[in-house]
């Protein structure tokens, strides 16, 4: 058997977790950790530790939180762990060159897209709005250059019509963890091969913004529904309902033609609200959060707050 590698694990988020529990309990010993400082997290805004530091700590692993990446005494901190392989999974900050080089066989990526397409920050959520029928995960050689490195392998996953990114992100986790260890095993005993990729088949996935999640009513029904189910959990999709902000938690697609102006209610039953949309059918509202109140079906909504056929959800 090849020997082991001692890996530098870069990370911060949920979706960094799996990966970092699976090198723990792997043969390759995780000799430390680099995640992000800590910040206000949750409704309450309370300073928390990154999920991947709280499962550092909870195995007495080392952990390094550098505000600036290139401090020079980083660097050196990094060094004195001597890493064989540096592991990369969400951190959220682009590495420089000399951090890339301290690990003897430099850094790899686990990258929940199938590169070259949706490089960047939101690479699950783009592909969601996109309404694409398939993502993966790729593990991929960490280079300057964002996320362009050569691709070891990997592993796709469908996403079905009604998946929301909260869904397709927990199971590429999972999924993306599994692949990185065989990666990294194949990376020990030298077999392991890179294919470059294909900068004509790039896309770029940016990070969301707060703003994205007005929903305009102007486009069709699938593109709205398609957003609601991307921008969950953050920053959620949402519209205004006479003045008061009503995020959108979960839509159906309705095809049945309406000539109501994209906005309107169009049809209220006893479980979703149907809205006009610009594509001529409809969206249908079924659970729902009224700004300041907990999530609730339209049901239980409407108990309380009846809705008019023919009111306008508006953006402001």
């Amino acid at each position: 058997m090849s020997a082991a590698l001692r890996v530098a694990f870069f990370g911060t988020p949920a979706f960094a977790v799996p990966s970092l529990r699976g090198l723990i309990a792997s043969r390759h010993p995780v000799v430390g950790v680099v995640t992000q400082p800590d910040r206000p997290r949750g409704r309450g805004q309370k300073v928390t530790d990154s999920p991947v530091k709280q499962v550092a700590m909870e195995h007495a692993i080392p952990v390094l939180q550098p505000d600036r990446i290139r401090d020079p005494a980083f660097a050196a901190a990094l060094s004195a762990w001597q890493p064989d392989l540096g592991v990369v999974a969400a951190y959220g900050k682009l590495i420089p060159d000399d951090v890339l080089r301290i690990p003897g066989h430099g850094m790899i990526n686990v990258h929940a897209s199938l590169l070259p397409a949706y490089r960047g920050a939101a690479p699950v959520h783009r592909a969601v709005i996109d309404g694409m029928a398939e993502t993966g995960v790729t593990i991929m050689r960490v280079v300057k250059a964002l996320d362009a490195g050569g691709m070891f392998a990997k592993v796709h996953r469908p996403i079905g019509p009604d998946d929301t990114s909260a869904e397709v992100e927990h199971d590429l986790a999972n999924l993306g963890a599994t692949l990185l260890l065989q990666v990294i095993e194949d990376i020990a005993s030298g077999t392991a091969r890179e294919e470059p990729q294909d900068e004509m088949r790039s896309s770029y996935a940016p990070r969301l913004a707060r703003e994205e999640g007005l929903i305009d009513w102007t486009l069709p029904a699938v593109s709205i529904h398609n957003r609601v189910r991307g921008l969950y959990p953050w920053p959620h999709a949402s519209t205004y309902l006479e003045g008061a902000r009503l995020i959108v938690l979960k839509s159906r697609v309705d095809s049945r033609p309406t000539s109501a102006a994209p906005g309107t209610v169009a049809a209220v039953t006893r479980d979703e609200i149907e809205v006009a949309t610009g594509g001529g059918d409809r969206l249908a509202l079924v659970e729902i959060q009224p700004e300041g109140r907990r999530a609730m079906r339209v049901q239980d909504f409407l108990a309380g707050h009846p809705v008019a056929v023919g009111v306008r959800l508006t953006r402001q």
